[in-house]
């Protein structure tokens, strides 16, 4: 059965299913800025290598450090049997290990957690789904479950490590020994240079930068251009300045389709950033 969480409560499921991940994990989410307490309850499964990591991140596909802080992947990388994609276009999130599974509006982003306004649909494996050896518990598990395992196909895999065995008694016995490691991810990570979060704080004065509004990388603040370069060339192929947009141009938070070219502000920000408005 499918219920509906919100606050305390969907930290606590979200971490609850970190914890419980014996067999599988998949984490979906544009931005990967790992909680102190998701670092602890990932610490203890270091050395597991049945227990298969997926993630899916995406967006700034100009510097991906902004989506991926290089400290959280150094952590991630030594896991035994992880896959570690990137998807540009994404903006769902989706967490899931063996037997539950939570689609929701939050980033794994520590300030997400702390911050935001947030919800989750939380699903689970039924007693029914486990007498009859059926994984879904309703149709909406399996829904999920197959959609992102597509969008997991269609992503590009950055990061692999892929767990090695030695044999013994015709093969009826494996002892984990090593693991082959595919890494483009590095690179990528050393390369960038880490700009502006679009999740800092907005309580700075007088700054001088702001934030494109449809890929949140950070640009001179000006209200009268809120789109880095790439992305005003995109718009201007419908010119259409009520269409909604990702981010604040002041905070560079989430948007959630408030903001526009008329309106690149949030309400929220509107009196701070006024002192600044060209």
């Amino acid at each position: 059965m499918a219920k509906f969480i919100k606050g305390n409560q969907l930290n606590a499921e979200l971490e609850r299913i970190f914890d419980e991940a014996e067999q599988q994990l998949i984490i979906v989410s544009p931005y990967i800025k790992l909680h102190a307490r998701i670092l602890d309850v990932l610490k203890s499964k270091k050395q597991n290598d049945k227990l298969r990591i997926v993630i899916i991140f995406g967006k700034n596909e100009d510097n991906i450090a902004n989506s991926f802080r290089k400290n959280d992947f150094e952590f991630l990388k030594d896991f035994p049997n992880i896959e570690i994609r990137y998807e540009s276009r994404l903006h769902a999130k989706y967490y899931a290990n063996e037997s539950s599974a939570l689609l929701s509006s939050m980033n794994l982003y520590d300030y997400s957690q702390n911050n935001n306004i947030e919800f989750g649909i939380l699903t689970k494996v039924t007693l029914f789904g486990e007498l009859t050896g059926n994984f879904f518990s309703d149709t909406l598990d399996e829904e999920a479950f197959k959609y992102f395992e597509q969008v997991a196909i269609n992503s590009e895999c950055l990061y692999k490590r892929t767990p090695e065995y030695d044999e013994s008694l015709m093969g009826l016995k494996r002892k984990y020994t090593e693991s082959h490691t595919e890494d483009q991810l590095s690179e990528l990570l050393n390369s960038s240079v880490q700009t502006q979060s679009p999740y800092k704080s907005i309580g700075t004065k007088k700054k001088k930068h702001g934030y494109c509004i449809r890929t949140g990388v950070e640009i001179p603040f000006n209200s009268e251009k809120p789109f880095c370069d790439k992305a005003y060339k995109s718009w201007l192929r419908y010119k259409d300045k009520s269409y909604q947009e990702k981010y604040c141009h002041y905070s560079g938070e989430e948007s959630n389709g408030e903001t526009s070219f008329s309106r690149p502000i949030l309400r929220k920000n509107w009196h701070q950033a006024k002192s600044k408005i060209r």
